[in-house]
């Protein structure tokens, strides 16, 4: 099951990212890879009750990629996170496959709310690099979030948002 998680990782980086060359090197230079790994294994210990280590596992794999992933959050198969430093994911945000996030992309909370606070990402979304995307909101399949934007109301599926607060410019059902 690992392996076969961190073979659509490595194929949606190939897809994604016109510089990368092989596998291999996918495999060993790719810090939203690796981040990706980490978080398997700190999820599966936040799902067997093993919080502390989870946590601790999480936050080595901050340590080593730059990228903070809490490890109740679910992450899909085939998420590629490309130039990941400082990309945040919340505790409770879902990323649905095929999705791309961006260096300094969020996906947070606004404060401290209990129960569901991150958003949920749907499939093969593009966030943009600095985007903000807060709260309990939804993005849409195929929706793309413009660099820097900042999220905090519902996006449909197939638009593009901008700006901040972000703002809805263009939806494309092509």
């Amino acid at each position: 099951m690992f392996f076969k998680k961190l073979r659509l990782d490595i194929a949606a980086a190939k897809k994604n990212d016109p510089a990368a060359r092989n596998n291999l090197e996918i495999l060993l230079t790719y810090s939203g890879v690796h981040a990706l790994s980490w978080h398997r294994l700190a999820s599966g210990l936040y799902k067997m009750h093993l919080k502390l280590p989870a946590r601790m596992v999480s936050q080595f794999a901050k340590f080593l990629t730059g990228i903070e992933i809490h490890p109740a959050a679910e992450i899909a198969p085939g998420v590629f996170i490309d130039h990941g430093a400082g990309v945040v994911i919340g505790e409770t945000a879902k990323v649905g496959a095929g999705t791309v996030l961006y260096h300094g992309a969020t996906l947070g909370g606004t404060g401290k709310e209990k129960g569901k606070r991150h958003p949920t990402v749907g499939e093969n979304c593009v966030i943009s690099a600095g985007a903000k995307v807060l709260g309990n909101i939804t993005v849409g399949d195929y929706a793309k979030i413009g660099a820097n934007a900042v999220v905090l109301t519902n996006i449909p599926p197939h638009a593009t948002a901008v700006g901040v607060p972000a703002k809805v410019v263009k939806i494309n059902k092509e």
